[in-house]
């Protein structure tokens, strides 16, 4: 496979893992099968032990392939989600977190020297007014903890994903990390506040949310950010609360609205004038 076409095809599944996710997580922490720092800990648990076996490696080369860095990063990350689902809406969480993860990634292309084009400039912008559509009907006041949590959580998978831009070996890579941010969050459960709780149904759900739209998807996600720019993956992002919101409406039987059309077709107009913005650079 071209090095394109690879990016594009890791790119596209990565994202439907991210939108699989959110799915997930609104299911487990929403309707309060789990408690939050359960929660993480199952997903990270799962997603560690399904890609250990899917890399072949030993437990010890699997801690050899990851990096503190990224492991505290994504640690931070899925731990602020977590509790800041339990806190605040869908609509207001996901407009804190992509706006954060989107700042986040373009203030680093920009202070590293990426310069977007007007176009790019106005694809993410349309992209990004398109999400604000999209979450407006469930906007309103946000609680303060839940959307510091959130703005947290937007911030360090920006982190996470501008540190995968440097990995040659996407799946040990993914391994290792996930495999030492269960470190970190054993440890937050054994503080945590609250007694811990978790359903059949919790279970399966982080289960699934780590070993499959985490673990896979992350390591895809890791496998096309070497050909992506920094501006590029903050720019397709934007497409995981669109396919969000489709799959809740063909899997959870939600209503296709004037709004959600309206928003996809921003959304993902928008993302592909930012990708073509920096195609014919």
């Amino acid at each position: 496979m071209r090095p394109g076409a690879r990016t594009t095809a890791f790119t596209a599944a990565a994202l439907i893992g991210f939108a699989a996710n959110s799915l997930l997580c609104r299911g487990a922490l929403g309707r309060g099968q789990a408690d939050a720092a359960t929660f993480t800990t199952i997903r990270l648990l799962s997603g560690a032990l399904a890609l250990g076996i899917l890399a072949g490696r030993a437990p010890r080369a699997v801690l050899a392939a990851g990096r503190w860095s990224s492991a505290a990063a994504l640690f931070a990350y899925a731990a602020a989600f977590s509790f800041a689902y339990v806190r605040i809406g869908a609509a207001v969480g996901a407009l804190l977190a992509f706006g954060a993860v989107q700042a986040t990634m373009i203030a680093w292309a920009l202070r590293t020297g990426e310069r977007p084009r007007p176009a790019e400039w106005g694809g993410i912008a349309l992209a990004a007014g398109g999400v604000v559509v999209l979450v407006s009907g469930g906007l309103r006041a946000p609680d303060p903890m839940g959307a510091a949590l959130m703005l947290t959580a937007g911030v360090a998978w920006g982190v996470y994903s501008l540190i995968g831009r440097s990995s040659v070996r996407p799946l040990e890579t993914t391994a290792g990390n996930f495999a030492r941010a269960v470190l970190f969050t054993i440890a937050l459960s054994l503080v945590a506040p609250g007694a811990p709780h978790v359903t059949r149904a919790g279970v399966v759900l982080a289960v699934t949310s780590g070993a499959i739209a985490s673990g896979v998807g992350y390591s895809l996600w890791y496998g096309a950010l070497p050909g992506l720019t920094a501006t590029r993956a903050a720019a397709v992002q934007l497409c995981v609360p669109v396919l969000t919101a489709l799959g809740a409406v063909l899997l959870l039987g939600e209503a296709v609205t004037a709004r959600l059309v309206v928003s996809a077709v921003a959304i993902l107009g928008g993302v592909a004038l930012a990708i073509g913005g920096r195609a014919g650079r």
